[in-house]
């Protein structure tokens, strides 16, 4: 006959078991594409690690464009290099706030109070330099974002579901 404790303590086994076999999941999720005047705008940047262990140097760098077109050059408008977010000079001076996680698998920054002219294009560069004991591999990572501004914003508030909570839905005009 199988004891109440005994049981426990298998489950207990089993549990850290499987705790000691799971790993942080990082999501590469897309950013938000559209932003409405006068509101914050969180400009999403992931680039997953696969090996934590190992040690890394992470650079970050932000560009703007103001459209597509590969003939206009980028405007360099954020960097985060040695644990330092350094926001540039240019159209975005002091609008801009480093929204990064500590691990540095988050590289998002935001822009405060967002005009018309911040439609474009934003390029976030993540430059990673691994560090073996006999070599420094290192790799880059590029992601664009297209944005494009409103004037208006119309924000609702209620249930998807009856009997549910409420959910805070945006549309843009």
């Amino acid at each position: 006959m199988v004891t109440q404790s005994r049981v426990h303590l298998h489950s207990l086994a089993l549990l850290l078991f499987v705790v000691h076999l799971s790993r942080p999941v990082c999501v590469n999720a897309p950013s938000e594409s559209k932003a409405v005047v006068g509101r914050p705008m969180l400009l999403t940047c992931i680039s997953c690690l696969r090996r934590e262990e190992v040690k890394v140097k992470t650079r970050v760098d932000w560009f703007y464009m103001p459209n597509n077109d590969r003939d206009v050059p980028k405007t360099p408008i954020f960097l985060y290099e040695n644990d330092t977010p350094v926001e540039l000079d240019g159209p975005f001076k002091d609008r801009l706030t480093w929204n990064g996680s500590q691990d540095l698998q988050d590289v998002s920054i935001q822009i405060r109070n967002v005009t018309l002219n911040d439609s474009g294009v934003y390029e976030c560069q993540v430059y990673r330099e691994f560090e073996f004991k006999f070599f420094t591999p290192s790799v880059v990572v590029v992601k664009n974002i297209t944005l494009k501004v409103k004037e208006k914003g119309v924000t609702n508030c209620f249930p998807l579901f009856p009997h549910s909570y409420p959910a805070l839905l945006s549309f843009y005009l």
